[in-house]
């Protein structure tokens, strides 16, 4: 095993984070408000009192922000896991479907699924992940060298205490960054190179936010609210669930 240096991490993250505040960046440029505004619960705006187009605007923007950050912020963690464990046992991308990471350690060959935390999925999305590794397995079992294969799904953040799920391990936060790495303290040692020109970004960052919340805020005022400016619930009903805006009559 290779301990991967504090200076090599650090490189990596601050050559590579620059491509998650573009995509970041871009995610927001390309948001068109009715799009978005079809994948919200209007019920649930409703409900929670919202009667200002500004502050329904604001929500479903952050929401729906809120979830595309934590993608791609998930894909460059993914990212970073592979990096480490290549340096430190040799670990590269695996090619088997739904699999991430690939690599030896102690005389087992471990097939890696990466989330970012440990609530990712549902039951569906979890019996997935388990017959993805039940077909690597098969795969790698064709090989009398690769016998001992073990799968794991590991998370970025969080803590799971009870590891052993009986078809695979799961690991999270330290006890998944120790076990690709052998570093007991790198899941505290990546934090602070994150924050790399993190407020010069955030602020580009902003600016732009504050062009796409004052555009759908003009945008949802004149599509849906009445001549008081009051929400017009019923039309943005019927956008967001009626069968007249399926059907285009």
């Amino acid at each position: 095993m290779k301990k991967v240096s504090t200076e090599e991490i650090t490189s990596y993250i601050e050559t590579h984070i620059p491509s998650f505040h573009k995509r970041r960046l871009e995610s927001l440029a390309d948001l068109k408000l009715q799009k978005v505004l079809k994948r919200k619960n209007p019920y649930l705006f409703k409900a929670k009192n919202i009667t200002s187009a500004p502050e329904l605007v604001k929500g479903i923007l952050d929401a729906h922000l809120s979830s595309q950050e934590e993608t791609i912020f998930g894909g460059f963690l993914e990212e970073l896991a592979v990096f480490i464990c290549q340096k430190s046992f040799r670990g590269r991308k695996s090619s088997a479907e739904g699999v991430d990471l690939e690599f030896e350690r102690r005389g087992i060959h471990y097939i890696v699924s990466i989330k970012s935390g440990p609530n990712w999925g549902n039951s569906s999305q979890i019996k997935k992940m388990v017959q993805n590794f039940q077909k690597a397995k098969q795969i790698l079992g064709t090989n009398a060298a690769r016998k001992n294969v073990v799968a794991v799904n590991g998370c970025c953040y969080g803590i799971e205490n009870a590891e052993d799920k009986g078809n695979y391990l799961k690991k999270c936060g330290q006890s998944f960054w120790t076990f690709i790495s052998g570093d007991e303290d790198l899941y505290t040692t990546i934090i602070e190179p994150l924050g790399h020109r993190a407020k010069e970004r955030n602020e580009a960052f902003q600016q732009e936010y504050g062009k796409v919340f004052t555009r759908f805020t003009k945008e949802f005022t004149d599509e849906f609210c009445q001549s008081d400016c009051a929400i017009d619930w019923k039309k943005l009903l019927s956008f967001n669930s009626g069968r007249a805006y399926e059907t285009g009559e």
